[in-house]
């Protein structure tokens, strides 16, 4: 089993992780830019820099456009019509629990007296039954509650709690995700706004509109260059960007009038119509925590934790089918492999599933301390890696490939296995003692199978431990294994929130960090087996390695 005591120690204070080279992580100032053997094999990611300041948060919205109206007297019957149609079921027993006697009853003061005793008497039988159902309700509610205690989160608290970035209320980056095919990421903010940066163009897509609140995650549709799914507090956007327009700026022809853009925003960006955005909302499900694409593009998923449903969207028709279950309480994190055949479901309580998707059948594997907090698929699918709250540990669970009359099985094994142990350690420094190790927030596998990265959250309580990145050099077949790499640091005072790997990244692996100051920084790991990049035989190593990183030997985890 690999730990962190396997680890080289950590960067010493004032340096940032600039690369990788010769299997070791190369430290630097901040003002240190790549050699220049690397640069020229780099596209020109754009590193950005948003800090929270000049982010506005929204406040939070009414929940209808009641307030903004002067109150007038109606009659009971049309306030429960009007709640009906707002809130519910919920809303006219609250509206009849709450009717005032004298107010109905002066609006039938020329009715005999007769019909007002019955009106009266009716009304005092339902106040009481609407009562009695509310009061029950509530203590169902409150029942159902000490089973599932995420229940009695506020919305935001609660996707604060099941978001993969590490502070999603606190950072000005909420969510991050890059294009599957080209070098394009979109990025969103504290303000609730996305921005969408393009390696081949210098105009910034940003997106808003009146939906987009909370937002969780995104995620590119696969096979098409211009759609990007977002999770919402109370629905799902689609937003439809036109790629020519990255190029033209959104000339204006006949067939995109200027009204259908709102110009401008700013230096070098525009904003698309919120006509571009597609509305896909399903009742009670939201938040909606979590997103998955196939690897085809031809469904998406998505995951509310107060929604005990999976949804399987058809964006062309916006038609959804539910993939019920009961126990787990809902579904936080969702995970597509990427060879399409099966996908990780995890909820908050101390249970999660494996869904295939030839027949929609899944297996179910309990924890014993808490729920899955986050998990990856290997290239080929044939493995999930996970973690689980409270616990630092990472688990494996592999999966077998069934043909024939066996198809239509998930195919794990029956137990999981720990490959690594991240309890914390302390590393013994010239700059003093550090504490590394705690549980496992988020990690990403890249797309080669070759790194994984481990965002490991530290204990607040405890002086000097920080929250910091692991990289792991992985190999998946023959046999599994997992060999340290080293840690990745920022800026003096900058904590990682999200880490992601760019999908197409040809000469190793690149992964894309960002901080909570704001800065979003792109660290290249370059390997030996991607032969990238290729060296004269006898020239002089670009950095004294052995100053900066440790390339010692170590054990590593083995299956055999």
């Amino acid at each position: 089993m690999c730990s962190l005591a396997l680890f080289p120690p950590p960067p010493p204070p004032g340096d940032i992780t600039l690369y990788e080279f010769n299997n070791a992580l190369v430290t630097g100032r901040t003002y240190e830019k790549l050699p220049l053997t690397f640069q020229g094999q780099l596209e020109d990611l754009p590193s950005l820099t948003i800090p929270k300041e000049t982010l506005k948060a929204h406040s939070r919205l009414e929940h209808s456009t009641k307030p903004a109206f002067i109150h007038h007297r109606e009659s009971l019957w049309k306030r429960c019509i009007s709640a009906w149609r707002n809130i519910g079921v919920a809303g006219v027993l609250e509206e009849l629990a709450n009717a005032e006697e004298e107010d109905d009853m002066d609006q039938g003061m020329n009715e005999p007296s007769w019909a007002n005793y019955v009106k009266e008497l009716a009304l005092r039988w339902m106040k009481t039954g609407s009562k009695c159902t509310l009061a029950l309700c509530c203590w169902l509610s409150s029942l159902h509650g000490s089973f599932f205690p995420h229940l009695s989160l506020s919305s935001e608290d609660m996707i604060a709690e099941f978001s993969q970035a590490v502070d999603w209320a606190g950072c000005s980056i909420r969510a991050f995700a890059w294009h599957p095919h080209t070098g394009k990421f979109a990025v969103a903010l504290l303000d609730d706004s996305i921005r969408v940066y393009n390696t081949n163009s210098a105009t910034v897509p940003v997106l808003k509109h009146r939906l987009q609140r909370n937002v969780a995650s995104m995620a590119w549709k696969p096979l098409c260059a211009s759609i990007l799914a977002v999770a919402c507090h109370s629905c799902v956007l689609i937003w439809h960007l036109d790629p020519t327009s990255l190029s033209t700026r959104f000339a204006v022809t006949k067939d995109r009038p200027r009204s259908h853009y709102i110009w401008p925003t700013g230096s070098g960006t525009y904003r698309p119509s919120s006509g571009c955005a597609q509305v896909l909302s399903h009742p009670g499900h939201s938040p909606i925590t979590s997103l998955a694409w196939a690897p085809s593009g031809g469904l998406l998923l998505s995951a509310s934790p107060m929604d005990t449903a999976m949804l399987v969207w058809d964006v062309s028709t916006e038609n959804c089918i539910q993939l019920q279950w009961f126990g787990g309480g809902g579904v936080t994190y969702l995970a597509w492999s990427p060879d399409s055949s099966k996908v990780l479901a995890a909820t908050p309580s101390a249970v999660f599933r494996v869904w295939e998707v030839q027949m929609w059948t899944c297996e179910k594997w309990p924890t014993i301390k808490g729920p899955c907090r986050t998990g990856c698929w290997s290239p080929d699918g044939s493995r999930l890696l996970f973690t689980v709250q409270g616990e630092s540990v990472i688990y494996s669970l592999s999966f077998l490939e069934y043909s024939g009359e066996q198809q239509g099985q998930v195919g794990g094994s029956k137990t999981a296995s720990i490959v690594a142990d991240l309890s914390e350690t302390t590393f013994e420094t010239l700059y003093g003692d550090e504490r590394i190790g705690g549980e496992v927030h988020s990690m990403v596998w890249d797309p080669s199978g070759e790194r994984l990265a481990v965002v490991i959250k530290g204990n607040s309580d405890v002086p000097n431990s920080r929250t910091i990145i692991a990289v792991f050099r992985t190999r998946n077949s023959p046999v599994f294994e997992l060999l340290p790499c080293g840690f990745i640091q920022g800026d003096d005072g900058a904590q990682p929130q999200l880490v992601a790997f760019h999908p197409c990244f040809k000469k190793g692996a690149l992964l894309t960090v960002c901080w909570s100051t704001g800065k979003i920084s792109h660290i290249p790991f370059f390997f030996v087996m991607a032969q990238f990049p290729s060296f004269i035989c006898g020239q002089s190593p670009l950095v004294p390695l052995s100053s900066r990183s440790s390339t010692r030997e170590q054990p590593l985890f083995s299956e055999l």
